[in-house]
């Protein structure tokens, strides 16, 4: 099964989209995260209190493109 939260490839301005599946099948975006403390925030934002914990579980997150927690250089 598909992790519910995308964190998609890095973009031109070296943020990645951060979406995530609703219970309905479509997928709405979260934003656009230039960190790790981007997508952790958007994870609670949405309702997750614990997403720094879910960063790194399958389950929850896909890592599209790259490896995960990789960003742009500043």
């Amino acid at each position: 099964m598909t992790p519910p939260v995308t964190v998609h490839r890095l973009g031109a301005d070296g943020g990645r989209r951060v979406s995530v599946r609703g219970s309905g099948g479509g997928t709405s975006l979260l934003g656009i995260a230039y960190g790790d403390r981007d997508v952790v925030e958007f994870l609670r934002r949405a309702g997750l209190d614990d997403g720094d914990q879910l960063l790194d579980d399958p389950a929850w997150v896909r890592w599209l493109g790259g490896r995960p927690h990789e960003w742009a250089a500043a």
